[in-house]
C-alpha cells in the first residue's frame, strides 16, 4: 500500500467530519462511508457513519454500523451507549434494558469519569432499576398464584428471579484447597440438613456462660485469627494481622482437641462431642469461640474446602451485627444456629459498641456420601505420608 492510499481513508473522514461541523449529514456520511470501504476495520469509522445515520434518522442504518462497531470490538463503550439509546428511542425496551445493563457492567470506575459519562450513566442505571422494578411487580402478581399453590421453601427460586432481574449474583465455590466438584453451592444449607441443630440450641445458655466465664476472666487463652507470616505484602487481612479485634479460643485446632480450653468449657465441651464432626486427619474438625470487637469488619473472604459446612451459634450478638454469604445478608439471632458453605465469598461486621460473639465449628458438608468422606480421610492420609502433599497448615 503506498503512502497516498494509507492517507485516504484519514482524509476522507476529515472531510466527512467538516461536512458534520457544517451540518451536512449526507455529504458526511458518503465520505464515512468511502473511508471504511477503504478501511473496513475501524471502529471508528463506523462510529462515525452511525452518528451520520443518527442524523438522517436512518434508524437501521444507523443500527447496522453500530453492529459493525461491536462485531470489531464487543466492548466499544461508545458504541453500547449509542446501540442502547437507539434501542431505547425506538420503544424496545426490552433490549435497551439488557444492552444498558452491559453498559454498566463495563463503564469505568466513578472516580475516571468525566461529568457527562456520569450523569449519562446514572440515567441509565435509573432506567435499568426502573424496568427492573415493573417487571418485578408483574411477576410478583403472575406467580403470587402459583407461589401459594406449591408452597414450600422458594429460596433457590426467589434467588434465580433476582439474579435475572439483577438484584443478585450467583456466587461460586472458591476452594483454597481440596474443592469437592458437583456439589450445590449452596450459601445458606437448610436446617433440615442438620436434624441435631435443635439439641444444640437448647445449650445456649449454658454455653454462652462458659464464654462469659472466659471473658469475665480477662480472655486468657484468646489469639488473634488473623496471623500472617513474617513479610506477608499487605493485603485486605493487614489490618486484623495479630490483632485481637478478631480472635479466637480454640477448643479443636486443625483435628485435634485443645484439652485445656475443652476442660475450662465443660457443657461446651460435650455439646461438640454429640455433632457429625468433619472428622479430617490433621485439618478437621476445628470448633472456636470467634470474638469480634466493636466497629470491627472481617473483609469479603472464601475458605479452604468445600467438604465442610461451617455452623454459627450465635451467643453475643449486640444490633449492628451482620453477616453476608454470597447474595444473602443475615443478622445473627442469639440462640439460633445455622450452616452454611465458607467456600461461598462471605463477610461480617460488628458496628455497634458492644463485643460480637459467636461458636463456630465445621460438620461434614450434608451432600457428601459417608462413602465419599471415608475415602477423603484415606486420601489425606496418604497424601500427607507420601511427602508430596503441601502438609496442613499449623
Amino acid at each position: 500500500m503506498t503512502a497516498s492510499s494509507a492517507s485516504e481513508p484519514r482524509h476522507l473522514n476529515d472531510v466527512g467530519m467538516r461536512a458534520l461541523a457544517s451540518g451536512d449529514a449526507a455529504r458526511a456520511l458518503t465520505a464515512f462511508s468511502a473511508a471504511a470501504e477503504l478501511d473496513p476495520n475501524a471502529p471508528a469509522l463506523w462510529l462515525n457513519i452511525a452518528k451520520a445515520q443518527r442524523l438522517l434518522y436512518d434508524d437501521s442504518g444507523e443500527r447496522a454500523a453500530l453492529d459493525r462497531v461491536l462485531g470489531l470490538d464487543a466492548i466499544n463503550l461508545t458504541a453500547l451507549i449509542r446501540k442502547a439509546e437507539l434501542l431505547q428511542r425506538r420503544g424496545e425496551l426490552a433490549a435497551a434494558t439488557q444492552v444498558w445493563a452491559g453498559v454498566l457492567a463495563i463503564a469505568p470506575p466513578r472516580d475516571q469519569r468525566s461529568p457527562a459519562l456520569a450523569e449519562l450513566l446514572e440515567t441509565a442505571a435509573a432506567f435499568v432499576a426502573e424496568r427492573n422494578g415493573a417487571f418485578a411487580a408483574l411477576l410478583d402478581a403472575t406467580l403470587r398464584p402459583a407461589r401459594v399453590a406449591v408452597g414450600g421453601d422458594q429460596r433457590r427460586f426467589d434467588a434465580a428471579i433476582d439474579s435475572v432481574l439483577g438484584r443478585r449474583r450467583i456466587f461460586a465455590n472458591e476452594c483454597a484447597g481440596l474443592h469437592f466438584p458437583f456439589l450445590p453451592a449452596d450459601e445458606f444449607f437448610p436446617r433440615a440438613h442438620f436434624p441435631w441443630i435443635a439439641d444444640l440450641e437448647s445449650q445456649t445458655a449454658a454455653i454462652r456462660a462458659e464464654l462469659e466465664a472466659l471473658l469475665a476472666g480477662g480472655g486468657h487463652g484468646m489469639v488473634p485469627y488473623v496471623a500472617m507470616e513474617p513479610g506477608v505484602p499487605a493485603n485486605k487481612w493487614t489490618p486484623l494481622d495479630h490483632s485481637l479485634d478478631w480472635s479466637a479460643f480454640y477448643l479443636w485446632k486443625y483435628g485435634e482437641p485443645v484439652s485445656a480450653a475443652l476442660a475450662r468449657c465443660p457443657a461446651t465441651a460435650a455439646a461438640l462431642a454429640n455433632l457429625p464432626a468433619a472428622d479430617l486427619p490433621g485439618r478437621a474438625p476445628t470448633a472456636f469461640f470467634s470474638i469480634l470487637k466493636p466497629h470491627t469488619r472481617i473483609p469479603p473472604h472464601t475458605g479452604v474446602s468445600n467438604t465442610r459446612a461451617i455452623i454459627h451459634l450465635p451467643l453475643l450478638v449486640p444490633d449492628g451485627c451482620g453477616f453476608r454469604v454470597g447474595g444473602e445478608t443475615r443478622r445473627w439471632v442469639e440462640g439460633e444456629a445455622f450452616g452454611f458453605d465458607d467456600t461461598i465469598e462471605h463477610e461480617a461486621w460488628n458496628d455497634s459498641d458492644h463485643l460480637r460473639a459467636v461458636l463456630i465449628f465445621d460438620v461434614w458438608n450434608p451432600h457428601i456420601a459417608e462413602t465419599e468422606r471415608v475415602l477423603l480421610r484415606d486420601f489425606y492420609r496418604a497424601a500427607d505420608a507420601s511427602g508430596f502433599y503441601p502438609p496442613p497448615a499449623e
